[in-house]
């Protein structure tokens, strides 16, 4: 049986990271403490938001209720995908300071719930005010037909990325460039 390895010394660069000396130590905490302040401030801030547009989606939806137009459904329904792309935020701040580092997928689904909320309100909208205004109904068409393509793009990059994300990485792996492990 062979004796283990002597243990490998870190690089001096780890080493003086380490060290840093207290002034820098002190800094970098506070700097820390601030930005945590400033992602809970946010955070209230959308949560504040979305609460409120919870209410006012509702008192929409009573108002709609004795009215005969759809305006203020179309208002609550416009509200309440709203509030959607509000909790997705809230949701991707939350993981920023889980993660202590800006993590895309929330904000690529917050792009997706807004261009899907503008189709619906463009799809809704159009087929009552633009259906004969030839000009504004082409622009109405055109817009939704892009806010469609960027839907399928972010989902694209979701997916991509979740692929990526799975995927081992290349320094932890022990097998060498012909595939084969290493002895």
């Amino acid at each position: 049986m062979s004796p283990d390895p002597a243990p490998r010394t870190k690089p001096s660069s780890v080493r003086t990271q380490e060290r840093a000396p207290d002034h820098v130590r002190l800094g970098n905490r506070a700097l820390v403490l601030v930005e945590d302040a400033i992602y809970v401030s946010i955070a209230f801030l959308l949560a504040a938001g979305a609460l409120v547009l919870v209410v006012r989606a509702g008192a929409e939806l009573v108002a709609g209720a004795s009215e005969t137009g759809r305006d203020a459904l179309i208002d609550t329904l416009d509200a309440i995908l709203l509030v959607f792309i509000f909790v997705e935020l809230l949701y991707a701040v939350r993981v920023t300071l889980k993660e202590r580092q800006i993590v895309a997928e929330p904000f690529l689904i917050a792009g997706i719930l807004v261009c899907i909320k503008e189709i619906i309100v463009l799809s809704v909208k159009g087929a009552n005010e633009y259906i004969d205004q030839g000009p504004q109904f082409a622009r109405a068409m055109t817009e939704t037909g892009i806010l469609g393509v960027m839907v399928v793009l972010l989902a694209g990059t979701a997916v991509l990325l979740r692929r990526k994300e799975r995927e081992p990485e290349e320094n932890s792996s022990t097998s060498n460039a012909d595939g084969q492990g290493s002895d």
